[in-house]
C-alpha cells in the first residue's frame, strides 16, 4: 500500500475540540425533496453542529466487497433511486483527497482501497443537503464490507474515533429499523409493534451502554428478523458507537417510525 504524505496528516492535525458523532435514519430519498419534521431537525442539527473541517460519512447505500473510501477532489452526486423527478435537486460538495488519506492510514489493517468511482449516494447528500445546504464542506464516503461480521465494522469505527479530534464529523446513515417489504407507501401508517420495540429495545441498550448487545442485534430479540432483514441500514450504527468515548451525553433529535417499518431515530453522541 503506497504510503501516505506527511502533508495529507498536516491537513487532519489536532484541533482541541472533539467533535461529535451522529447516526441519522435518512428514510425515504425523497425527504430531500420534503420539509417535514425530519429535515427540519436535520437543519437545526447542522445548525448546532457548527462547520467542521470536514464530514466522513458511512452511507447504508454503499455496501461492497471490501472497503472503499471516495478519494476524489469532486464526487459525483448519484441519484441511486427509482425517482426520476428529483434531478433538479443538486448537492456538489467536494471531497478531500487528504481525509481519504488519513481514512486509509487509520484502516490500514482492513486494507481500504481508495475509490474514484462512486461519489455521494443519497444516504449522504439527502440529510446534508438539509444539514449543510451551502455544500461548502468536504465529504467522504466509506463503504460497508458486506461480506464482513458485526464486530468488524464496530472495531473500523473505533480506528476512526481520533478524527474527531481532527475536525472530522463522523456520520452514520441508515435506519435502525428497515423493513421496505413492509413499509406503507401512501397515507398515514402507524407504526408495526415489533418496529417500535425493537427501536425502543436500541434506545435503551444505548442509553445503557450497552454496545456490545447492540453489535450482536440479531441475538438482541426476536424482532430482530423483521426490524432488521438485511443488515445494510443498520450497520452504519455500529461505525458511529465505535467512535465514541465512555460516558459521553447521548441525545435523540428524532424518535419516529415512518411508513410503519422505517425508524428514523436520529442520534447526536458527545457534547456540542
Amino acid at each position: 500500500m503506497a504510503s501516505v504524505t506527511r502533508a495529507a496528516f498536516d491537513d487532519f492535525a489536532p484541533r482541541g475540540k472533539t467533535w461529535p458523532v451522529i447516526f441519522v435514519g435518512h428514510g425515504t430519498p425523497l425527504n430531500a425533496m420534503r420539509n417535514n419534521a425530519f429535515t427540519d431537525s436535520w437543519t437545526r442539527l447542522g445548525a448546532a453542529l457548527g462547520r467542521p473541517r470536514a464530514i466522513l460519512s458511512v452511507s447504508a447505500h454503499w455496501y461492497t466487497r471490501g472497503t472503499l473510501v471516495t478519494a476524489m477532489a469532486r464526487p459525483n452526486q448519484l441519484y441511486d433511486f427509482g425517482y426520476r423527478n428529483m434531478a433538479h435537486i443538486k448537492y456538489h460538495a467536494p471531497g478531500s483527497p487528504a481525509l481519504a488519506d488519513r481514512v486509509v492510514e487509520l484502516l490500514r489493517h482492513a486494507c481500504p482501497v481508495k475509490d474514484y468511482s462512486w461519489g455521494l449516494d443519497h444516504g449522504t447528500w439527502s440529510v446534508l443537503s438539509k444539514a449543510y445546504p451551502a455544500a461548502d464542506v468536504p465529504v467522504v464516503q466509506l463503504s460497508i464490507d458486506g461480506t464482513r461480521e458485526p464486530e468488524f465494522h464496530y472495531d473500523l469505527g473505533r480506528h476512526l474515533k481520533r478524527l474527531r479530534r481532527e475536525g472530522v464529523l463522523i456520520m452514520g446513515s441508515g435506519n435502525i429499523v428497515h423493513n421496505l417489504g413492509l413499509t406503507v407507501r401512501t397515507g398515514k401508517a402507524e407504526p408495526y409493534a415489533w418496529a417500535v420495540r425493537f427501536d425502543a429495545l436500541v434506545r435503551t441498550k444505548l442509553i445503557d451502554r450497552d454496545f456490545e448487545a447492540l453489535v450482536n442485534y440479531p441475538s438482541l430479540s426476536p424482532d430482530a428478523d423483521l426490524a432488521v432483514p438485511t443488515p445494510d441500514h443498520y450497520l452504519p450504527l455500529l461505525y458511529t458507537l465505535g467512535a465514541v468515548e465512555a460516558d459521553e451525553p447521548i441525545v435523540f433529535p428524532v424518535e419516529e417510525i415512518d411508513r410503519g417499518s422505517m425508524s428514523m431515530r436520529t442520534i447526536m453522541f458527545g457534547a456540542l
